[in-house]
């Protein structure tokens, strides 16, 4: 039904320590002990509609398993202590309130990052976003100190 999405096997977790910027002032810290701290990270696939952005703690892993869209490895990041809940300005192609029938921000929630490397092998985490088919990423990358 979808297309492939390619598979990472050789990522490492200390390529995944430390901290990733993404759209809009996203952050996200993955502390070496498996803890995480998370600013204005939006929901993944259908839940990016609803707009909401999360801020708060929790824990990642690198794993294996089949969690996302390919077999290869994933980061599974979980928010456990929301500390704080902001609103997505709407984008062009957006209408300018929110969907009548959102669904409340969670208070919990586990993103799963897909893996790719970039040009240079520098990993780079990415969910999709929004309808899946379309295949629109939201793509973290290491902060440069």
């Amino acid at each position: 039904m979808y297309d492939e999405v390619p598979a990472l096997h050789d990522a490492k977790r200390a390529e995944v320590r430390g901290s990733w910027i993404g759209y809009d002032r996203t952050n996200v810290v993955f502390r070496p002990d498996g803890k995480a701290d998370i600013r204005l990270l939006d929901g993944q696939e259908w839940d990016f509609d609803d707009r909401w952005r999360l801020s708060g703690t929790g824990t990642w892993k690198l794993t294996d398993q089949r969690t996302g869209w390919n077999d290869g490895q994933h980061v599974q990041l979980t928010l456990t202590s929301r500390t704080a809940v902001a609103t997505r300005a709407p984008e062009p192609n957006e209408p300018p309130d929110p969907p009548v029938d959102r669904s409340e921000a969670p208070k919990t929630y586990t993103w799963t990052f897909e893996l790719e490397r970039d040009d240079r092998e520098a990993l780079r985490l990415y969910f999709f976003f929004g309808d899946p088919d379309s295949r629109s990423t939201y793509i973290l990358e290491r902060q440069e100190p």
